[in-house]
């Protein structure tokens, strides 16, 4: 993360930023939507951080949700340390990818734990009290049944988890490592709504974020659409330019001008041509997520998971921060 010429915070995207669209993050919803959800459940949560907190700033919401969570997961260490979680919070992270070449020392010098699910993983970072990932459907960074028994002891692990996409994973988490002793999660955000999912923590994503996000630009060109027009040759009444193209994570999809629903009617590379309506004129405010355009709704129409739409539209600007 780093500031441009402005002050505000530049996200450090994979894609290249539109210096034209501005990504507005509420660390005060973020911190509602914690409350409601440690409210509910009852049970300390484990904030999920991972890809830059889905793309709007791991530092700072490390930051805005410290005194809220009970600790932070990531991928990998690398990101733990970026975001300076530690030394920000006070907390302590997990981590859920492999992290090749990292021993039990360097996680512990920042206060991370690593999941394991090789007996060959826990015996190397066995030093960094590790926590068990059991596989119960995922099939991916998680341990086998059958090897349960000697991951947990080559680990001297007291905690275990799982990937749980639906209630029985949670179950069949229970039956396999439940009665030992050992603290155990897997509740996603996917799985907030099921209490019989929420075990001694939970490990809420996208369920921290939702309506913490309002991304949006600027008409700069609005005029009568005369015959086929674009690269594609759609066809409009009227239409108007964003400067915003697929370059920056944008696509066709709905949109908002002037408190009325529209759509992005094609994409380039950097920009982006929007139904526009008799009223609309340049510099008119053009809402891209926010408002009526929820993770949600972003996600059904580009026909994407509500993750990677957040991802997606919080990397495409010059993000700034509201709240704490």
């Amino acid at each position: 993360m780093s500031l441009d010429g402005t002050g505000l915070a530049r996200s450090n995207a994979p894609v290249p930023i539109s210096k034209h669209v501005a990504v507005r993050v509420d660390l005060d919803q973020i911190r509602r939507n914690a409350r409601a959800i440690a409210l509910r459940a009852g049970v300390p949560i484990l904030a999920v951080v991972k890809a830059d907190a889905y793309g709007l700033g791991a530092e700072q919401v490390a930051k805005a949700l410290g005194d809220l969570v009970g600790g932070f997961c990531v991928f990998s260490l690398a990101e733990a340390v970026t975001a300076r979680i530690w030394e920000t919070t006070g907390q302590p992270t997990m981590t859920l990818g492999p992290d090749p070449g990292v021993g039990a020392e360097e996680y512990l010098q920042h206060h991370v734990r690593p999941a394991v699910w090789t007996v060959e993983r826990a015996v190397k970072l066995r030093m960094a009290r590790p926590i068990l990932s059991v596989d119960t459907g995922m099939q991916r960074f998680s341990c086998p049944a059958d090897q349960i028994d000697v991951v947990l002891a080559a680990g001297g692990c007291d905690e275990a988890c799982t990937h749980a996409l639906r209630a029985s994973h949670v179950q069949q988490l229970i039956s396999l490592v439940g009665g030992r002793g050992l603290r155990l999660h897997a509740a996603a955000s996917a799985l907030l709504d099921e209490p019989n999912a929420w075990l001694d923590a939970v490990r809420p994503g996208v369920a921290l974020y939702r309506g913490a996000t309002r991304v949006t630009t600027a008409l700069v060109d609005v005029r009568d659409t005369n015959g086929p027009a674009g690269y594609t040759g759609f066809s409009a009444r009227r239409h108007g330019i964003i400067l915003g193209g697929y370059s920056n994570g944008l696509r066709v999809g709905p949109c908002d001008i002037n408190g009325r629903p529209s759509r992005i009617l094609e994409v380039g590379m950097q920009s982006a041509y929007v139904e526009a309506a008799d009223n609309d004129r340049v510099g008119d405010e053009v809402v891209l997520l926010g408002e009526g355009i929820t993770e949600d709704a972003l996600a059904a129409a580009l026909k994407c998971s509500p993750q990677d739409a957040l991802l997606r539209m919080a990397a495409a600007g010059v993000r700034n921060y509201v709240g704490e």
